[in-house]
């Protein structure tokens, strides 16, 4: 005699229906919507401008390098998002809990990534050598949403 759904406990026909609600969302890690600089410039542009460089500017792939150097650390929040279920939260609040993970491990980076060097004009413009930092503005706005795959 076979076992079915059915036969389950309540706590275990939640867990895969978690399971299956988990399977059609993801997060998104970046900039989301309409954000601007003071000088009407969009956060969204800038970052993509750095992150992937120009004809008279490097790349400083702060995204990229927040996934290569961090695999451990989300390896460990992805197990975070199983445990998070198993413990009774929603798929909704399993994935805020990578969400929150992936937003600080790219604002990290931006902080403490090794990037080319600034221009020597950029350096006396805004009096750092500090790459993708000069008001913060940038790092405060990298924020995650859980969407349904697709939309």
């Amino acid at each position: 005699m076979a076992l079915g759904f059915s036969d389950m406990t309540p706590e275990g026909k939640r867990y895969f229906k978690e399971l299956e609600k988990l399977a059609k969302l993801e997060v998104r890690v970046g900039f989301q919507g309409d954000e601007t600089y003071e000088d009407g410039a969009s956060v969204a542009e800038i970052a993509a401008f750095n992150e992937l460089g120009t004809s008279d500017t490097p790349a400083r792939p702060f995204m990229k390098q927040s996934f290569e150097k961090h695999e451990k650390e989300l390896q460990a929040a992805c197990d975070q998002v199983n445990k998070a279920i198993v413990a009774g939260k929603s798929a909704e609040q399993a994935l805020d809990v990578l969400g929150v993970t992936v937003k600080g491990l790219v604002q990290e980076e931006i902080v403490d990534g090794e990037f080319a060097p600034n221009a020597p004009s950029t350096v006396k413009k805004k009096g750092s050598e500090k790459p993708l930092i000069d008001t913060g503005h940038m790092r405060q706005s990298v924020n995650y949403v859980v969407k349904k795959r697709g939309g």
